[in-house]
């Protein structure tokens, strides 16, 4: 953990329709100093709707070699690497050469994000996904978590539903394919 970092709780009851995942588990975040509260919340989301066995929070937000959320398989072989943010696509590339699969969940303009990779070598940015929320979703989301928060998530045909703290919230998941 980071010096000055703020650890939160989450207790998490997923029922994920669309990929058949019911699961009820907690996840301590540490949110360090740098990180703004909207990408700490994306993070959560990210973890939550890529939920499978093996996955874990990377090393935080100065590991160079690891994303923010990833899945290792049993052997410990990394097989998803799920970036948060607006990473840039040199970091694209690495990441689509070294994980079976590579995905983005991004709390910012969607465009925006994909704009600046525009025209940049990314190895199979085909295969690569962009998820975005509604406007001023995540926004409302970071107004409800607090240090300890329950979060009941749900997913219906790319609907996301969430009840924060006892705050019923939802989005739409847009996924924007890169290539």
């Amino acid at each position: 953990m980071a010096a000055g970092a703020v650890m939160y709780n989450f207790a998490v009851q997923l029922a994920d329709v669309d990929r058949g995942v019911y699961e009820e588990f907690a996840v301590r975040v540490a949110r360090h100093p740098s990180e703004t509260d909207a990408y700490m919340v994306t993070r959560v989301l990210a973890y939550c709707l890529e939920y499978v066995e093996g996955i874990t929070f990377g090393d935080g937000i100065s590991a160079t070699d690891e994303p923010a959320v990833l899945v290792r398989d049993l052997t410990g072989a990394l097989t998803t690497w799920i970036e948060v943010g607006a990473p840039d696509a040199d970091r694209l590339h690495f990441a689509s050469k070294l994980a079976d699969r590579t995905t983005i969940y991004t709390h910012r303009d969607p465009l925006k994000v994909i704009g600046a990779w525009t025209g940049k070598r990314i190895h199979q940015a085909d295969q690569i996904t962009l998820h975005s929320f509604d406007d001023g979703f995540v926004d409302a989301v970071v107004a409800q978590i607090e240090r300890r928060t329950t979060l009941s998530v749900s997913v219906v045909e790319g609907q996301l539903y969430l009840d924060v703290n006892g705050t019923t919230l939802s989005s739409t998941v847009h996924v924007h394919p890169l290539g």
